[in-house]
């Protein structure tokens, strides 16, 4: 079982992949920070913030977790609103 509360029926196989990926990193916090973020958001991003997310998706998890916990600056390139709104986006069970 992902975790994913959203059917990824109506996606582009873009979106899709994406999705996937968020729920299937290797690390289960990262499943549940990223793969819930995606699950309420993952329709409503635009290109430019797919392709962030994408860049995102590509960085390996205990850098992509300290950096969302505040422990870790990443590249300039990876961050930004995108980042910004995954590291604020609200935990359904109130954290990891």
């Amino acid at each position: 079982m992902t975790g994913t509360t959203r059917s990824s029926s109506g996606l582009d196989d873009r979106r899709k992949r994406l999705l996937f990926r968020c729920w299937h990193r290797g690390t289960r916090e990262m499943d549940l920070i990223l793969g819930r973020f995606a699950d309420a958001e993952i329709g409503n991003l635009s290109d430019d913030e797919l392709a962030q997310l994408e860049r995102l998706l590509d960085l390996n998890d205990p850098d992509l977790y300290a950096a969302i916990t505040a422990d870790k600056v990443l590249p300039a390139d990876v961050t930004g609103a995108l980042f910004a709104r995954i590291k604020a986006y609200p935990l359904a069970d109130g954290g990891v």
